[in-house]
C-alpha cells in the first residue's frame, strides 16, 4: 500500500512539472512612467494644475501683501497708538497669519487633490491600454520598469510592449521624451 501511494504521488508529481515545463510563458516589460509623460491628457492635465497653482499662488500673494501693509503701518504707528489700539492691531496681524497659514494648508491639500483628480483617468486609461495589449498578444506578465522594484529582467525573453501601448493610445510611433538638452 505504501509503495502505491509512492507511485501515485510520483505520477502527480510527474504530471504537475510535465504541465508547468509545457506552458509557453510570455514575458513583457514597459516603462509606464515614460508611457504617461508622452500621452497628451497628461500635457492638458499638466497645463490645468500649473494654472490652478499660479490661481493659489495669487492669493497667498495678496495676503502676504495685506499682511506687509498692515504690518507696515503698524510699525510706523506704534508708537502714537493707545495700549488699546496697539492690542486690537497685535490682534489683527495675528489672525491674518493664522488666515495666511491656514490658507497655505489648505492650497496645498487642494492642489493635490486637483492633482490625483486630473492624472486619474489618464494613468487609468493607461493601464487600461496596457491590459488590453498584454491580453490581445497573450502576455503571462507585463511589468512595470519604470518603478524601480524589477531589479532584473532578461531583455531577450521579455517584449517591450510601449511601441504596441501607443499604437493602442494612438500615439505616434516616432514621439518620444524631450532629451534633457532639448528641456532646457
Amino acid at each position: 500500500m505504501k509503495n502505491l501511494n509512492k507511485l501515485i504521488v510520483f505520477v502527480l508529481l510527474a504530471g504537475i512539472c510535465g504541465t508547468v515545463s509545457a506552458q509557453n510563458f510570455k514575458f513583457g516589460h514597459i516603462n509606464a512612467q515614460e508611457l504617461i509623460m508622452l500621452m497628451p491628457e497628461r500635457d492638458s492635465a499638466i497645463v490645468k494644475m500649473e494654472n490652478y497653482g499660479k490661481e493659489l499662488q495669487e492669493q497667498v500673494e495678496a495676503l502676504q501683501v495685506e499682511f506687509n501693509n498692515k504690518m507696515t503701518v503698524y510699525q510706523s504707528k506704534q508708537a502714537t497708538w493707545t495700549a488699546a489700539i496697539l492690542e486690537q492691531k497685535q490682534k489683527e496681524l495675528q489672525e491674518l497669519t493664522q488666515r495666511i497659514e491656514e490658507f497655505e494648508r489648505t492650497a496645498q491639500q487642494d492642489f493635490q487633490n486637483m492633482q490625483r483628480m486630473l492624472l486619474a483617468p489618464v494613468m487609468e486609461k493607461a493601464n487600461n491600454a496596457v491590459k488590453k495589449v498584454g491580453k490581445d498578444n497573450a502576455f503571462t506578465y507585463v511589468f512595470d520598469i519604470s518603478t524601480g522594484v524589477l531589479p532584473y529582467f532578461n531583455e531577450d525573453q521579455s517584449v517591450d510592449i510601449l511601441p504596441l501601448v501607443k499604437k493602442e493610445l494612438g500615439i505616434p510611433a516616432d514621439k518620444k521624451l524631450p532629451t534633457q538638452s532639448a528641456a532646457r
